[in-house]
């Protein structure tokens, strides 16, 4: 959904649409988390730089070498991936650059290669090497912590759908993330999704289902591929714009008409492969995730904006959305 992402090319929110398009409640879509230190690189994706490198000592700086972090938060480079990632945001906008740097070029070298093995080989493959040079990097999205509407069962408010992992919003996330949530998540809430439809199964009714898919034939494959990479590149630089980091209410506003106008657009390309519904499942869960920002009037958690920059008690609840 997004265009800077840690998340693989196959990640391209088709649960959360599927779910919507049935009925099914989604819940707070605003609360996207952005991993602060990800590889920049017209070469390579986005490839996460582990935030222990932080911990080890690794600064944040300038291609100057200027540090900044002191000037956000009294941790520095400690503080938490929220304020870091906003910090970077800012200081990219400020100096007018595509990216700032995390060095680490102060730590032993052969410390660096056995501690964060994976991380040297991966910049190096594109030509950086971590004990000589500082690493490019940008904020990406990374986690999202709402999802479809699920009970401590998974189970949604469709009969039978059962929903687990980080497609589902079952309220451990609150606003923000800790990292091993993501466990409980997949583990958890798995496990007891898995012993519930079981229960389901054997108490099953019979159903089938009348519902055909038609569409209308393409008369031009290659064209349709295009305007289709088109579209999803498109909707991903206004998500990263507008539904990123730092928000504003007129932006996200812009930024949902847009997207519903990519969205009309899909209803002119009648092919249907993979790819179509790939596109139209990211400007779905794109407009999921502006609307749920858009009824939030506070800065709480992962959300921030400059139009509501404090938490207001008042706000501290689930935005919901459900299909009129």
């Amino acid at each position: 959904v997004y265009e800077h992402t840690t998340n693989p090319l196959v990640a391209t929110g088709d649960g959360v649409a599927i779910a919507w398009r049935a009925g099914a409640a989604i819940a707070n879509m605003e609360f996207i988390q952005f991993h602060p230190t990800t590889l920049y690189h017209q070469k390579a994706r986005a490839f996460l730089i582990t935030e222990a490198l932080r911990g080890e000592g690794g600064i944040l700086c300038h291609a100057d070498g200027e540090r900044f972090m002191a000037n956000y938060h009294p941790s520095g480079e400690l503080a938490p991936r929220d304020i870091v990632a906003r910090a970077i945001v800012s200081e990219i906008n400020r100096k007018n650059v595509s990216c700032v740097y995390l060095d680490a070029t102060h730590i032993d070298p052969d410390f660096l290669k056995a501690h964060f093995p994976t991380v040297y080989e991966r910049c190096l493959s594109v030509g950086i090497d971590i004990t000589k040079d500082p690493i490019p990097i940008v904020p990406a999205q990374h986690y999202q912590c709402g999802g479809v509407v699920t009970d401590l069962d998974g189970a949604t408010d469709i009969a039978r759908l059962y929903a687990a992992g980080e497609v589902a919003c079952t309220g451990v996330h609150g606003a923000n993330r800790l990292a091993s949530n993501s466990l409980l998540e997949a583990m958890v809430f798995g496990f007891r999704a898995s012993k519930q439809t079981l229960v389901a199964w054997t108490n099953r009714a019979h159903c089938a289902s009348d519902a055909v898919m038609t569409e209308r034939t393409t008369t031009s494959a290659e064209r349709a591929e295009g305007r289709l990479e088109e579209i999803k590149s498109c909707s991903q630089k206004i998500m990263q714009r507008y539904a990123g980091i730092v928000r504003n209410t007129s932006e996200l506003r812009l930024a949902l008409k847009e997207m519903q106008e990519l969205a009309s657009e899909m209803n002119d390309i009648s092919s249907n492969n993979v790819e179509r519904w790939e596109v139209r499942n990211c400007l779905q869960v794109g407009e999921l995730i502006l609307e749920c920002a858009l009824l939030r009037h506070e800065s709480r958690g992962l959300h921030y904006t400059l139009d509501y920059p404090a938490i207001d008690d008042s706000q501290k609840h689930d935005t919901i959305l459900r299909k009129k």
